[in-house]
């Protein structure tokens, strides 16, 4: 991988790592380096999802997919917040 899909896969994560905290109501008590963290795992998990489904790859903006990898890093976040508020 050279080093612009890094940092391409580092700003789609921020992207939609900070959408999926939007989603989620209240305040998250995770930082900056989760959100991205939970943002990239959630792009490539949505992208593998959209792609299973045959949705990745539309004429025009990829809607269904984008739904699909903010929908699972708003769920990533609140797992997240959950399990960091518990300790």
């Amino acid at each position: 991988m050279e080093i612009s899909g890094v940092v391409s896969a580092i700003v789609i994560g921020l992207v939609i790592g900070v959408l999926g905290r939007l989603v989620v109501p209240g305040r998250q008590h995770i930082g900056v380096l989760w959100t991205i963290a939970v943002g990239i795992v959630a792009a490539l998990l949505g992208s593998a999802i959209a792609a299973g489904l045959g949705v990745a790859d539309t004429k025009g903006p990829d809607w269904i997919e984008w739904f699909v990898q903010i929908a699972l890093a708003a769920v990533g976040v609140a797992a997240l917040d959950r399990a960091r508020v518990r300790r």
